[in-house]
């Protein structure tokens, strides 16, 4: 067994080993060896963070161009990768962008500089910068851009407007009573048991089983050709279900049987942790007008587009970072007292019908911040790590 330990060396600084930047030290039998930090060290944190599963099926979030085992240099954050980007990227050294919104959206045929996305993708490729999409899965976490947003503007107790249905299974497994606290903090540490606030939860019962060896088994108690029975723990866990390999793979490692017994289950619980929007409230009531200044000044809005306002104080707000029109009705039916989102149409501000107060940002306004978010994320696991925030404004709005 080892333990990793992050040690970041300024450029020239003087190191036992050598002058390095960005390595793992790993610590085994006394013996110290360094190893570079790839690029998919640093995605694998951010995929624990948002994972992939979550995104939307439209989406393309993730890798999408670049050696995922490349040696990692530097980080450079931004909501949309463009060519200034990439130029600000190469002038810092970094060779992997991670990007809110994925420049690769549609199949591509050919890369031959006629647009943007081509234009960057050339560029990209030349200069071995790997570009990666944290999107719509980042959306859907309840600690994601919908929770920045909350963070921004002063509001507290935020949940999930619409919670996310089928994310998680349940596993039930039956273990003898002296191995049972081994396997379920395996598990534990596997992802298993983790609901909201609270992890390790699970669920015992006592009762018997058993079982008969054939001659060709190796049983953990028992023998062979005798029917045994054997005082046993029913297990029961939860886990998210894209984890459900990572999860048989620990109960077949630990489980002291050499064929464990389990079933697993589909629930139709509602996740409090995924899902789009999320509604949270200020700590006091404000005016409307008051309310509409908040956002203005706190979102960094070159104007907000507002239905007429409706008399009401506000407390409950909705929130939806980028495209949220989608989520109106819901806003509505949680009883929130005002929507911020973007990109709404025309007639689609008739439709709260005076029912809440519809604030409309801007797309980029209502998501700038999560790169702020996204940085803090990467600096709280590498705190010394070379991660930059993007200098270049990339909204395509410009406002007169």
């Amino acid at each position: 067994m080892y333990r990793s330990i992050t040690l970041i060396f300024p450029e020239n600084a003087f190191c036992p080993v050598t002058a390095v930047k960005n390595p793992f030290m790993y610590i085994r039998d006394g013996i110290q060896t360094m190893t570079y930090m790839k690029i998919h060290d640093l995605l694998s944190h951010l995929e624990q963070f948002a994972p992939l599963v979550y995104q939307e099926s439209y989406d393309n979030s993730g890798l999408l161009c670049g050696d995922k085992n490349a040696e990692l240099k530097g980080a450079l954050i931004c909501l949309d990768s463009t060519e200034d980007v990439l130029d600000e990227a190469i002038r810092k050294n970094c060779n992997l962008i991670i990007a809110h919104h994925p420049i690769l959206f549609t199949g591509i045929k050919k890369i031959t500089g006629k647009n943007y996305v081509e234009r960057c993708l050339i560029k990209a490729i030349k200069n071995d910068i790997a570009i990666y999409a944290i999107h719509t899965n980042l959306d859907n976490v309840v600690h994601g851009v919908n929770a920045k947003i909350c963070e921004v503007l002063g509001l507290t107790k935020g949940r999930i407007l619409v919670p996310a249905h089928k994310t998680h299974r349940k596993l039930v497994t039956f273990v003898p009573v002296a191995n049972a606290e081994a396997l379920r903090e395996a598990l534990s540490k596997s992802g298993a048991g983790a609901i909201g606030e609270y992890d390790s939860c699970s669920f015992y019962s006592e009762g018997t089983g058993t079982f008969k060896a054939s001659d060709k088994a190796n049983p953990f108690v028992g023998k062979k050709g005798e029917l045994h029975r054997e005082k046993e723990l029913r297990l029961e866990m939860i886990y998210p279900a894209y984890l459900e390999a990572v999860i048989l793979k620990t109960l077949r490692s630990v489980h002291p049987y050499e064929e464990p017994a389990f079933d697993l289950y589909s629930i139709e619980n509602e996740s409090a942790e995924v899902g789009p929007g999320m509604i949270a409230e200020f700590e006091k009531e404000m005016p409307e007008q008051e309310f509409l200044e908040r956002v203005k000044t706190r979102m960094k809005a070159g104007c907000v587009r507002h239905t007429a306002l409706t008399g009401k104080k506000i407390r409950k707000v909705a929130v939806c970072g980028g495209s949220g029109s989608f989520l109106l009705k819901d806003a509505i039916s949680s009883g929130a007292d005002a929507f911020v989102t973007a990109d709404f149409k025309y007639h689609q501000f008739f439709d709260p019908d005076g029912k809440l107060l519809l604030a409309d940002i801007g797309h980029y306004e209502s998501e700038q911040f999560t790169k702020d978010l996204l940085f803090e994320v990467i600096r709280e696991k590498f705190p010394t790590f070379a991660v930059h925030l993007s200098e270049i404004y990339t909204n395509p709005v410009n406002y007169l």
